[in-house]
């Protein structure tokens, strides 16, 4: 399956908003959402665009002064497991690593491949938010990756150095 990661424009908004309602249905973004997160500047979204399939996936990252929050990430169920998700995060983290001390996310506590790739990225499971999630009704587990602007702390105490810079 051939993709490319890009900035998401106005013309991917009707896809990505379909896309938004088939992965949450209980509570999906609305189109004028993800319009407001392309207008701002404190805002960076993602589009996995096939060749042949339209938009496969998508990812929003909003900053706070030098902390970043992963707000939102899904990809069609069809196109799951063949390393769409893997590519939206490697871009953010890329971003992030560059520009924020942290990056934050919350995660469905029954999610475990999502989890399970966060934690390939370098997040770890720092805290949990009783109720986060409705429809159903369940916990959040709050995830951090923390930067040190060129390098990493690993749970050992040594550092490692990111792969670019």
């Amino acid at each position: 399956m051939c993709y490319r990661i890009v900035p998401m424009t106005a013309a991917h908004l009707p896809a990505v908003a379909a896309l938004e309602k088939r992965c949450f249905p209980a509570d999906p973004w609305s189109e004028a959402l993800f319009r407001e997160a392309l207008d701002n500047p404190a805002v960076a979204v993602l589009a996995a665009e096939g060749t042949d399939s339209g938009i496969l996936g998508y990812a929003v990252l909003s900053t706070v002064l030098d902390e970043g929050n992963l707000d939102n990430i899904a990809v069609a169920p069809e196109h799951r497991r063949q390393g769409v998700a893997d590519a939206l995060l490697w871009a953010l983290t890329g971003f992030a690593r560059e520009h924020l001390a942290c990056l934050m996310l919350e995660v469905r506590a029954s999610n475990a491949p999502a989890a399970a790739l966060y934690e390939k990225h370098g997040f770890a499971a720092v805290g949990r938010r009783k109720n986060y999630y409705e429809a159903p009704r369940e916990d959040a587990i709050l995830m951090t990756l923390e930067f040190d602007h060129g390098t990493e702390r690993t749970e050992s105490g040594g550092t490692r150095r990111p792969l670019s810079k």
